[in-house]
């Protein structure tokens, strides 16, 4: 099932609700770093590119292969616009996908159906940076605080106030770009999952939480079109 969980907009960390899409997610919990090399490459961006182009210009992408492992892994593709990087999608799959067919689906997914954004135009297309984020290492933590910030993403799993579970996830980054510590991050995690009631220590000991790192790489357009110029000469 697909989720966005990479980027919020700006939220105040107190009982009001915030505008964030929320999502049920689905998780493993083994790792799928593979024998401790990187796995994530800039061809996987530089094929995010290639298919939402295809996208916007109404054009079927070549299937060739991808010139990467076609290796099952949670995933998320990240859209940023400007030099200030301002996120304009982020959605992806905490169940193990094909890169080949999880990256050409979620490269279009997050560009033009993340609720919290109007699609992406064609006019964007330029001024845009995209990242492919391979998650690993899931680990059930002892607690809410078991975890790092920068090091670790979070899945938060919790009963809302009408008795119903819920769950929210941030990726690594996105603690640390808000300048959040551990408490404000699971603060808001409660309210991107839908919690209304005051955020109190019970709550926050209720919480079921599991830790996972991130591979991640970022290529800008300018990137993606030298690396296409590079290509045909």
């Amino acid at each position: 099932m697909a989720s966005s969980c990479c980027g919020v907009k700006k939220q105040k960390l107190n009982n009001s609700m915030p505008s964030i899409c929320n999502g049920s997610l689905q998780s493993g919990h083994s790792s799928y770093h593979k024998n401790g090399y990187s796995v994530v490459l800039p061809e996987m961006c530089y094929f995010c590119f290639d298919v939402l182009h295809g996208h916007l210009h109404n054009y079927e992408l070549a299937r060739a292969a991808p010139p990467f492992t076609n290796e099952a892994y949670p995933l998320f593709v990240t859209w940023k616009l400007g030099r200030e990087r301002r996120l304009r999608g982020c959605i992806g799959t905490f169940s193990p996908t094909s890169l080949h067919s999880g990256l050409r689906e979620y490269a279009v997914t997050s560009a033009m159906k993340d609720s919290r954004f109007d699609p992406i135009t064609k006019e964007e297309f330029p001024k845009l940076h995209c990242s492919v984020s391979l998650l690993t290492h899931f680990e059930d933590a002892a607690d809410y605080m078991d975890w790092e910030l920068g090091a670790h993403g979070i899945r938060i799993e919790f009963i809302n106030e009408k008795g119903h579970k819920k769950t929210a996830t941030y990726l690594p980054e996105v603690a640390v770009e808000q300048g959040w510590d551990q408490i404000q991050t699971i603060d808001s995690l409660l309210r991107k999952g839908g919690f209304k009631g005051p955020i109190t220590i019970e709550v926050r000991k209720s919480i079921r939480l599991t830790r996972y790192r991130s591979e991640k790489i970022t290529i800008a357009y300018t990137d993606y079109v030298a690396q296409k110029q590079n290509g045909n000469a």
